[in-house]
């Protein structure tokens, strides 16, 4: 049967593309050290699971969920940023329960644009915002990020025509995959654009828990204005080492959050509740378990650090996420460095050209093996003999 032309049109998946080489050769027996991957290596807090046995053991949770989600979940959303963020949310109309936060990236477009309009767009950033141009049938342009403005975007380089036709704009601090943060005063210019141009923002805050050197990163909705003119999607995949779980929320403009809701109404019902119960319980339960976190990851990042630095590896530190962006040898695209790592080295990378074409010239690394791997990674990159003026 002849698939249609919304899914025809659909980018390749960058991260299963990614996945197959690494399968491919970890099948013919290379041990591979996989740093390409997002996926946490942690397991979910036993508390959480603890709620989720208890939740599914009572028959309610066995039927249909509310359609747009537990109150109880809805509310801890809301103590939640309430607490981290000092931002008041009404759970009934700011908050919108979903099934993780991509598949609301995805949505929004669905929900709010007509066919032919202008989203912006990110580069680099994650591939998977590009989805909703085919499904939405809508039209994109992208906004490069550089090293030398912190990778935070520089409004005035858009366009009159990309301001005034603009409807949505996608951003995403801590960001995936540079590991740059936002500051407060970026986010207030960003509301200035939004509110002078009529553009609705959406933030991608899926690494809001993951700030280094004793910073956390700043909230979107923390900015006067910003319920005006976007919401923000938040995830308890990084967070709470609950990516197999499926569940997330966006937060903000009411008629954002009833468009969304709106659409799910057509397409699900909900999440299940036992799994609502359960991250419920991690948004308003102890939260030692994100502390212990942070700290291992940005004990990972140094080691890294240190790592590349000894090897002569030039690096900048990520503050937040748990990625690293590295410069590419200058005798390499992207592409060709990771494919050299994982045939050389037994090394798996993430391209930077896979995150947009500005992403040429960089690697993503994760943080996402234990110390010893990544040290041991990168002391077989030290024996192909790339760097110099080693330490």
């Amino acid at each position: 049967m002849k698939l249609s032309r919304r899914v025809e049109q659909l980018p390749s998946q960058f991260f299963a593309a990614l996945a197959g080489k690494v399968a491919a050769a970890i099948a013919e027996g290379r041990d591979i050290i996989n740093l390409g991957q997002g996926n946490p290596d942690q397991p979910t807090p036993p508390h959480i699971i603890r709620a989720l046995q208890e939740s599914v053991e009572n028959p309610v949770t066995h039927k249909y969920s509310p359609f747009r989600g537990t109150d109880e979940l809805k509310l801890a959303a809301a103590q939640f940023y309430k607490r981290e963020y000092d931002v008041d949310l009404d759970p009934a109309s700011e908050i919108a329960i979903l099934f993780g936060s991509k598949i609301g990236l995805v949505e929004l477009p669905l929900a709010l644009m007509d066919q032919g309009e202008l989203m912006l767009f990110p580069d680099p950033g994650y591939p998977d915002y590009l989805s909703s141009v085919p499904l939405a049938d809508v039209t994109y342009d992208t906004f490069p990020l550089l090293e030398e403005n912190d990778f935070l975007p520089d409004y005035t380089a858009l366009t009159d025509e990309q301001k005034k036709l603009a409807k949505l704009l996608y951003l995403n601090y801590p960001n995936n995959p540079t590991g740059a943060v936002a500051t407060k005063e970026f986010f207030e210019d960003t509301i200035a654009l939004a509110q002078k141009n009529d553009i609705g923002i959406i933030h991608d805050f899926a690494y809001g828990a993951i700030g280094f050197d004793d910073y956390q990163p700043v909230s979107f909705l923390q900015t006067e204005g910003a319920k005006d003119v976007g919401v923000e999607l938040y995830t308890l995949s990084k967070t709470y080492n609950m990516a197999g779980w499926r569940v997330g929320f966006a937060a903000g403009n009411k008629d954002m959050i009833e468009a969304i809701n709106i659409l799910q109404d057509h397409l699900f019902v909900s999440l299940f509740p036992a799994i609502q119960k359960a991250a419920a319980e991690a948004l308003s339960g102890d939260q030692s378990c994100v502390t212990s976190l942070v700290k291992l990851y940005e004990q990972r990042r140094n080691v890294l650090l240190e790592e590349c630095k000894r090897i002569g590896w030039d690096v900048t530190a990520p503050k937040g996420s748990f990625f690293a962006w590295l410069p590419v040898p200058a005798a390499f695209t992207s592409e060709e460095f990771a494919d050299y790592l994982l045939k050389e080295a037994n090394v798996a990378v993430a391209a930077g050209n896979g995150f947009g074409k500005t992403g040429e010239g960089y690697i993503r690394v994760g943080l996402l093996v234990e110390d010893k791997r990544i040290r041991e990674a990168i002391c077989r990159i030290e024996k192909l003999d790339l760097f110099q003026n080693k330490h």
